[in-house]
């Protein structure tokens, strides 16, 4: 039966007497108690105090028990081993702090056969182990062995006294023996508990001698080690004693070693630089060799140079990146207007990486026509993320040691521009801009875009090895970011290391607001205009952008306005009074002259064999006007405006669609023997090249053999095949936004092509008609001025009708045959 504490601490309960075999248990966390060991335990817990509380106040005899795991705080029955040892309690001394000190000597081995209820502490039933008494020649000779290999064992440790030797030898009884040496060898835990469980005495001392010898061997290796270290560190105290008196000597002599000092300087500086350690060694073996040599000597130098290039590397500097999103977007909006997919992207790192503490920088690659702001997208980045940022021009670039730095083969070599722009960076987690990078080209040297792979390649550049230094360098936290005009010359493997983001033309929308935005309060306090009452309408800006400039980007509307501001600056200085100035639309010719370009003119009217196509370039998108003539002749077909091998083939195929439909077009079979055919492509000093002109060159043959007009409010793109099918085109939206800037409201595009007009802004779509064409015929009824579009094939109809009428024609079967030119 229990009772409360409370009523126990008022008086009113007396605990029932326990059984006569029953004794308080003590738990022990990181312990084995053997017989005839005497150890101070500390006892901190409330059920552990009460069982000694109660040991003292009966024969002061406790049993103690090992836990199976120390850091159980309130063990079970099943958390304690069943074997222990009966104890008697010496002393105890209660702490301060509420816990007991208690000493303690180990009697009998016991194992526990109960646990007898109790809530105070742990109350146990044992029975005594009997051991085997009888001393054998066996056991004798197991004795002699335990005690020579003890005496060797205590000889290595110095935490054995010599006086336990004394008493150990004079120890004739096996198990007492075995359970005095167990206390002083460092076995685990469960080791212990081993030996404890041994009940025979010879299979008890055979388990130690084992463990002696493993103990022995270890105590060698580190009296070995100890010794080397030993000698070591007396080496290194006589050669510093050397160098001491040396410099004593050479202090009295009045000498100035300056070279050894700069060794000095340098071995101390190598001390402080964290670098890697295959870097740590080399330098350090250069450093050897630097000690050796004469400094007056040319191999000096380049070791001394070698050294300085290491050291100058931040190899583990890095700066703290923020990973403010909010605060990065606000900064990104402020430095560039629209760019919403680079935006987005420098956001998403941004926040995987406020996910993941170390993560391998992007490689980016920004591909846009000139002046739509990629190189400074690069430092708004660098500002957005709170990283350094370094930039290399790789414009004429044809060696690749420019990449990957020249062998120290000879005085002069450096390393390459990665490894330099780092040095001036001084850390190793910058924003490193590597700018026109479709300009680098190759020569005898070697090829440098090669050599960028390793660069640009997230799984090698951990590892990165430049020529001078040798050794592997980190590239790996580096935000790599590149730029091109066009993609074509890069190489394909080098494009497969890198995530490309498009950024195409803007708009004249996006053109105005970049302009108030940023270019007008750029260019007003670049000519210290900050202060004066001058203001631009959103009319003559868009003057501007119309009339004086034809561009992608925006670098010649900053030019121009700055040519504005210069001939404004001027006027104020004359005059000499402060007054309002209002740059309107009608002052625009006053300070920029005549108009270069016509905005929303276009054709005066429709013309036959004239037709408008849309090309992409580097500058982004253009109108290219097609035009062809018929000439009497015999059959010569003329291709001119400098095109490519692509475009030649363009024009070859779409004549010979033409050839093909000749009776549907209400031509002569034969009509290409008795005429020559001139097909022109205006700005004959430009090269043109690809395969999207097809159906453009298709519509103006078919206009001039036909002679009927072509639309002048309607542009085209698309290649086309033999069979007259349109095919899938790239560069859309820069062909688009082409479109829109030569106010064409009509635009054909091939079908399979609808699914980018999901990039092309609302307001272009808004002002241009966008049809989706799938063959020659339907662009031709499109493009024609016909009275009735539907009209220009309905012979060929109506005798499809009839051959499907009388079973002759099937749908598979091309319409006739196709003539190759």
């Amino acid at each position: 039966m229990f009772f409360r504490d409370e009523d126990n601490k008022k008086g009113n309960i007396e605990y029932p007497a326990f059984p006569a075999k029953a004794i308080p248990l003590v738990p022990l966390r990181d312990i084995v108690v053997f017989p005839y060991m005497i150890v101070p335990l500390f006892v901190g817990r409330e059920k552990s105090v009460a069982a000694l509380e109660e040991a003292m106040n009966k024969e002061k005899d406790v049993f103690l028990a090992t836990q199976k795991k120390a850091s159980t705080d309130e063990p079970s029955e099943d958390d304690i081993y069943q074997f222990g040892v009966l104890a008697t309690i010496l002393q105890l001394l209660r702490l301060p702090d509420g816990t007991v000190k208690v000493m303690v000597e180990g009697k009998k081995r016991g194992k526990i056969t109960r646990f007898i209820p109790s809530q105070r502490f742990f109350l146990v039933e044992f029975e005594e182990v009997e051991e085997n008494k009888v001393v054998t020649v066996e056991i004798e000779a197991l004795i002699r062995s335990a005690t020579s290999v003890f005496e060797s064992f205590a000889k290595l440790s110095a935490k054995i006294p010599p006086e336990m030797m004394v008493s150990v030898s004079g120890i004739d009884d096996p198990s007492r023996l075995a359970d005095t040496i167990i206390t002083h060898l460092n076995l685990r835990l469960e080791d212990k508990q081993d030996i404890l469980e041994t009940i025979d005495p010879s299979e008890r001392l055979e388990k130690i001698l084992n463990f002696m010898q493993g103990e022995i061997e270890i105590l060698q290796v580190e009296k070995k080690i100890r010794t080397r270290v030993k000698k070591q560190m007396e080496k290194t105290q006589k050669e510093y004693y050397l160098n001491e008196q040396m410099r004593a000597i050479q202090k009295e002599l009045g000498e100035k070693d300056e070279f050894k000092g700069e060794i000095q300087e340098l071995e101390e500086l190598i001390k402080k630089k964290k670098m890697s350690p295959e870097a740590t060694t080399k330098i350090n073996k250069e450093l050897k060799k630097l000690k050796m040599m004469s400094p007056m000597s040319a191999e000096a130098t380049v070791s001394r140079n070698y050294i300085d290039w290491l050291l100058c590397l931040p190899w583990y500097e890095y700066t703290e990146e923020k990973i403010d999103i909010d605060g990065a977007e606000k900064i990104l909006e402020e430095d560039h207007y629209g760019l919403k997919k680079v935006k987005e992207r420098i956001l998403e790192y941004l926040a995987v990486r406020h996910l993941v503490e170390k993560m391998k920088g992007p490689i980016l690659c920004f591909v846009g026509p000139p002046g739509v702001g990629k190189t400074s997208l690069g430092k708004s980045i660098a500002r957005a993320t709170g990283r350094n940022f370094i930039r290399i021009s790789l414009g004429g670039v044809r060696d690749e040691a420019e990449i990957r730095g020249h062998r120290r083969t000879y005085i002069g070599a450096l390393p390459g521009k990665i490894i330099q722009s780092l040095k001036k960076a001084e850390s190793n987690n910058p924003v490193f801009l590597l700018d026109e990078v479709d300009k680098m080209s190759m020569d005898f040297r070697g090829d440098p875009s090669a050599a960028l792979m390793e660069v640009l390649d997230p799984e090698q550049n951990n590892a990165f090895q430049d020529h001078y230094l040798d050794v592997d360098y980190d590239l790996s936290r580096i935000l790599f970011i590149t730029t091109a005009n066009s993609l074509h010359p890069v190489p394909p493997a080098l494009q497969d290391r890198m995530e490309v983001i498009r950024l195409p033309g803007y708009t004249e929308w996006e053109k105005l607001n970049i302009a108030k935005k940023y270019l007008i309060p750029k260019q007003k306090e670049a000519h210290g205009l900050a202060d004066k009452k001058l203001s631009f309408s959103a009319n003559s800006i868009l003057k501007i952008i119309r009339n004086y400039t034809r561009e992608a980007g925006v670098r010649n509307l900053e030019r121009e306005i700055a040519n504005i501001y210069r001939k404004v600056a001027k006027e104020i200085v004359r005059s000499k009074e402060e007054k309002e100035i209002r740059i309107g639309e009608k002052v625009i010719e006053k300070y920029l002259g005549v108009r270069k370009y016509h905005y929303g003119k276009g054709e005066e009217k429709d013309k036959v064999g004239l037709t408008t196509g849309l090309a992409w370039t580097e500058q982004g998108g253009e109108l290219l006007i097609t035009e062809v003539a018929i000439m009497p002749g015999k059959g010569k077909l003329t291709i001119t405006g400098k095109l490519g091998e692509v475009m030649q083939e363009s024009a070859q195929a779409a004549m010979s669609y033409v050839r093909s439909r000749a009776n549907e077009l209400g031509l002569d079979k034969n009509f290409y023997q008795k005429i020559d055919i001139h097909i022109h492509i205006p700005e004959g000093a430009i090269p043109k090249d690809g395969p999207s002109a097809g159906i453009t060159i298709a519509t103006s043959i078919t206009s001039a053999l036909a002679k009927i007009p072509v639309k002048k409010d309607i542009a085209m793109t698309g290649e086309i095949t033999l069979r007259g099918r349109v095919l899938v085109i790239g560069g859309l939206k820069e062909k688009i936004l082409a479109a829109h800037r030569g106010n064409i409201p009509e635009v054909l595009i091939p079908k399979e092509n609808e699914k980018d007009l999901k990039d092309i802004p609302a307001n272009v779509l808004k002002d241009i008609k966008v049809h989706m064409v799938e063959h020659m015929d339907e662009v031709l009824k499109h493009a024609l001025v016909l009275k009735d579009p539907n009209s220009l094939f309905k012979k060929e109809e109506e005798e499809k009708e009839k051959e499907q009428e009388s079973g002759l024609y099937s749908p598979e079967q091309p319409v006739s045959d196709v003539v190759t030119h």
